[in-house]
């Protein structure tokens, strides 16, 4: 597999598995991701996507599962959230 991209990472506030499967969830439906990982034990979402989907997209989105997103990186730059 080529590599992606683009490599975006949050450190988003999860408190249990059904946040951290909310968040699995709106990934798993956003077209233009190669690979995910959430780990609710480390608080985060790595995320490796294709060229045309943007990071404020993928942010959009995991706000909309109502979960808090303190930190945000785009290839390993950090980014404003």
């Amino acid at each position: 597999m080529a590599t992606a991209p683009h490599h975006y990472k949050f450190n988003i506030t999860m408190s249990c598995s059904g946040c951290s499967g909310a968040i699995e969830r709106v990934l798993k439906k956003l077209e233009g991701i190669q690979s995910y990982t959430v780990s609710l034990e480390s608080q985060t979402a790595d995320i490796y996507a294709e060229e045309g989907l943007a990071y404020e997209t993928v942010l959009e989105k995991i706000r909309k599962t109502g979960k808090t997103v303190v930190r945000g990186e785009r290839d390993g730059v950090e980014v404003a959230v």
